[in-house]
């Protein structure tokens, strides 16, 4: 299982020295307006202690798909003004990444300053991890920092290309989310339940090859579950099917056998004529043939429920279903539930589960809640994620 061998930011010497940090501050905004600052306030240990260091902040982050060009909907403003507020220090906003503005903006920082660069992907060659950009973004600093776990999965220029240009190591957010998750991998308290939801069995059949070395127990949710449902010969209706993931299915299945995994998937459906909130719904042991499956039924409520009771470590990625509409997100709010009482050590795997964590309320009952969908995943599947893998090795 991976192991943090990397530099991390105590073993750097930032006083004095302008530092790069790459977080993750692509947060959801409305109308101007932050309305989910958790990974804004994820990324604050790590600014502190180098504020508090001598250092030289500068910040840079992605926000939503620019496509390369400069577009004022996708500006970092309001993440340096929502910044500023919580620092309770001004927070310098730079007009561009590496233009004039940045650079001098940049020479002009004292110790225990900050600013915010632009959106890096104003520019095309950050998710093209160009060299001569990675370059003149690294020319801003004189040591670089990754703390951006939500996009370490992801060989950018400001992810991983700049690690080639100056002393780099890795911040608290990213230190934190490798040593929990790897942890739970690769010395789990058992027994280890492992709940897997969301739309694709494609997006999860590493993620789930990798638990089938090492879990106790997996229970299926959301649409995916449906795939495995028709492997089994179930009626499924009209629900979502991956058809060419039937085979994948099956193996996977056979093999949680063959090792004494308790593999779960749901005995009974919440199901609906259309995909749709207001739809007609009809909840049973199998799926008529003009309805599609649009959450987890009481039944498998019950056993799924019942399967978390007791566990040791329990590792959650996906919904049970539509969890968006509240008519089908009983499901998921019940395994929410469970795992808040269950007094196992609880790992969110970020996007919907963790949104649903906090929906529900639940967030102070979890042990850590991941701020990286998609590189959470990567982690659990086992593979290395070019953002951490770009950072100097400890000696």
């Amino acid at each position: 299982m991976q192991n943090l061998n990397k530099m991390t930011i105590r073993d750097l010497d930032v006083k004095g020295k302008h530092v790069l940090v790459r977080c993750d501050f692509n947060v959801p905004i409305v109308d101007g307006v932050i309305t989910d600052d958790k990974r804004i306030v994820e990324s604050l240990p790590t600014i502190k202690y180098l504020m508090e260091h001598g250092a030289k902040v500068i910040l840079c982050s992605h926000l939503g798909r620019p496509n390369g060009e400069f577009n004022e909907k996708y500006s970092l403003k309001p993440i340096a003004k929502h910044l500023s507020s919580l620092l309770g220090l001004d927070v310098v906003m730079a007009e561009d990444v590496i233009g004039a503005d940045a650079k001098a903006k940049s020479a002009a920082l004292a110790e225990g300053d900050v600013m915010l660069l632009e959106n890096v992907r104003f520019h095309k060659q950050e998710e093209k991890n160009d060299p001569e950009f990675s370059a003149e973004l690294a020319s801003l600093a004189e040591v670089y920092v990754n703390d951006a776990f939500g996009t370490a999965h992801r060989a950018h220029a400001s992810t991983a290309g700049v690690a080639s240009y100056l002393p780099s190591a890795v911040g608290f957010l990213i230190q934190k989310e490798i040593e929990i998750m790897g942890r739970a991998l690769s010395d789990p308290k058992r027994p280890f339940v492992a709940i897997l939801g969301g739309a694709k069995v494609s997006d999860k059949i590493g993620v789930i090859n990798n638990l089938l070395l090492l879990a106790d127990k997996i229970l299926i949710g959301g649409a995916m579950a449906y795939t495995f449902l028709k492997a089994t010969g179930y009626p499924i209706g009209i629900s979502r099917v991956e058809d060419d993931k039937i085979e994948d299915a099956k193996a996977m299945m056979a093999l949680a056998e063959e090792k004494g995994i308790e593999f779960l998937i749901p005995s009974d459906n919440v199901s609906g004529k259309e995909f749709k909130e207001d739809t007609e719904t009809i909840t049973k042991t199998s799926i008529p043939d003009e309805f599609m499956g649009l959450d987890i039924g009481p039944l498998t409520i019950e056993r799924f429920s019942a399967a978390i009771e007791g566990a040791g470590t329990v590792l959650w990625n996906g919904p049970m279903g539509v969890f968006e509409w509240e008519r089908f997100a009983v499901g998921t709010k019940a395994v929410a539930d469970a795992i808040a009482k269950s007094g196992a050590i609880s790992i969110i795997g970020g996007g919907d589960s963790a949104a649903a964590i906090e929906i529900y309320g639940y967030a102070d009952k979890m042990t850590h809640i991941s701020t990286g969908g998609g590189a959470s995943l990567e982690f659990l599947e086992g593979l290395v994620l070019p953002g951490i893998a770009a950072i100097a090795d400890k000696e």
